[in-house]
Formats: structure tokens, sequence, C-alpha cells
């Protein structure tokens, strides 16, 4: 059973940090890209960061620079180290697998709420 669990969302000022962090579980985590999607309300799901199987990193021209997207193949784990963040990234944030049919899949967790206070 595929499974995503995100965790360390949070209210934070504008300038601030957090750390997200997403167990994932049923999946080939090894040869599996991953990547941090988030949904704003009233606004589509949207792709802001994802890491292939073998480390490499890619960001949306809105994060570029203030995130960072990891993984922990030992742990299963991925995570989203966020700086500078601003009241535009202010989203539910979610992760999955990453593929050119992301948008499709079923698989998705709860998210955490990131909210950034101006």
């Amino acid at each position: 059973q595929v499974q995503f669990v995100e965790s360390g969302g949070g209210l934070v000022q504008t300038g601030g940090s957090l750390r997200l962090s997403c167990a994932a579980s049923g999946t080939p985590f090894l040869i599996s890209a991953f990547g941090w999607y988030r949904q704003a309300p009233g606004k589509q799901r949207e792709v802001v960061a994802t890491v292939s199987n073998g480390g490499t990193t890619r960001y949306s021209d809105s994060v570029k620079g203030r995130f960072a997207i990891s993984r922990d193949n030992r742990n299963s784990m991925v995570y989203l180290q966020m700086d500078r963040l601003q009241p535009e990234d202010t989203a539910v944030y979610y992760c999955n697998e990453y593929s050119s049919k992301w948008s499709s899949s079923v698989y998705w967790g709860q998210g955490t709420q990131v909210t950034v206070s101006s």
C-alpha cells in the first residue's frame, strides 16, 4: 500500500524557514523520483521541487534559490527545506512520486499546511 505522510508545516512570518518531512512507504523508493507539490486556496496543485533517484534536483522558478529538496534513501524520507518564505508560499504541501503523470496519482497524503504571515 503506497502511502505518503507529510509533516513539519506551520505558521511562520515572512522571511522565516520551515523544514518539511515526508515518510514514504509501499513504493520502490530507491528507483523512484519524488516531488514536493503545493496547492493554495482556489488554485491548482503545482510541483515546486523534484529529486531524481540519482539525486538530481529541480525547482520551479517561484522557489528556486529559496527551497531545497533532499532524500534519505536509507529511511525512505524526502525533505523540503524552505527559507526566505513569502506570503505567496502559503499552501498545503504534499509529497508524492514524480513523473510526467504526477497529476494523475491517487496516492496523495493529507498534506501539511504552511502559512506565511506578512
